[in-house]
């Protein structure tokens, strides 16, 4: 597998997998990063890939100096499930 990239040109991260990309859509603010969607497609579901989508994301941003705001639900609910991460959260 591949690792995130991020996407500028179209504002998101993205993810290959076995010949489909997951990816999340963001926002950028001054100072933070907001996911505003996070999308697998329906033939790589129920693998853990969005986690791990979130997860390289969650690395470009920290390795960027920004902050993450959780503007979907799945990253919203991955923060909560992994405090390790909550000095990101703007």
């Amino acid at each position: 597998m591949a690792p995130v990239r991020d996407n500028k040109a179209q504002s998101r991260f993205e993810l290959d997998v076995d010949g489909g990309i997951a990816f999340a859509n963001y926002r950028l603010t001054p100072d933070a990063v907001i996911i505003t969607h996070t999308e697998t497609p329906r033939s790589l579901r129920g693998r853990g890939i969005a986690s791990l989508l979130v997860e390289g994301a969650l690395d470009l941003i920290r390795a960027d100096g920004r902050k993450v705001i959780a503007g979907c639900s799945f990253v919203a609910n991955y923060l909560r499930r992994h405090p390790e991460h909550e000095t990101m959260v703007g």
